[in-house]
């Protein structure tokens, strides 16, 4: 069986880009979302990328993007993977693929059944799907809310044309759970692992990725 692969979302600094790959993460998130905490500038990320270790997987966090930002984007960061965190229709996901070349993994948000069905689609178009809690009523961030979902929702159902990656609410504690319930080979963590909002612990981030071993 293949080892569980953890990505890190959020990245801030140039120590977080390290203490997560000191603990084994294989990808690390880039957030362009401005109203987020844990947003980054062109800029910001940049620096941040071009100083990740060869092996670790930059991901551009980016909800409903035009053109010209993922343009200016792409233009000045070396990503590896673009993360799709809105509303963005599958014919939008193939669009962004074809254009920039880049693998593209689609969000889903999950709160019941009926919220599975979306991905059958998706991930006839996206290279990877992240099944993440659908956000609360009223929320600001489409994601990075801490809140987790009924876990027992994917029993059974971890086969889709596409891999895919459990997000929402995941912290060192209950990621263990999470991966024995749902059968994810792929998970994503933000707020599970910081000590204040937006500001990443090492030995969290290191708790987090040593609990998804052996699983």
């Amino acid at each position: 069986m293949t080892a569980i692969r953890s990505k890190i979302c959020g990245m801030k600094t140039p120590e977080d880009i390290a203490a997560a790959a000191e603990a084994g993460a294989a990808y690390v998130g880039l957030n362009f979302f401005a109203k987020s905490a844990r947003s980054v500038s062109i800029a910001q990320a940049a620096v941040l990328a071009s100083g990740a270790p060869v092996g670790l997987a930059k991901v551009g966090l980016v909800v409903n993007p035009t053109d010209a930002e993922l343009d200016a984007i792409t233009g000045a960061v070396p990503l590896d993977m673009i993360q799709l965190h809105g509303a963005e229709s599958p014919e939008r996901v193939a669009e962004v693929k074809a254009r920039y070349g880049l693998p593209v993994m689609k969000v889903i948000g999950v709160a019941e059944a009926a919220d599975l069905g979306p991905i059958d689609i998706y991930s006839q178009v996206a290279d990877q799907i992240m099944i993440d809690a659908k956000a609360p009523k009223g929320a600001v961030l489409p994601g990075g809310n801490g809140v987790a979902f009924d876990w027992q929702l994917l029993a059974g159902k971890k086969y889709w044309q596409a891999p895919w990656m459990l997000a929402g609410g995941l912290t060192p504690d209950n990621v263990a759970e999470a991966i024995h319930k749902t059968g994810t080979r792929q998970v994503d963590v933000a707020s599970g692992v910081e000590s204040a909002p937006a500001q990443k612990d090492p030995q969290l981030m290191q708790a987090f990725v040593t609990a998804t071993r052996d699983l």
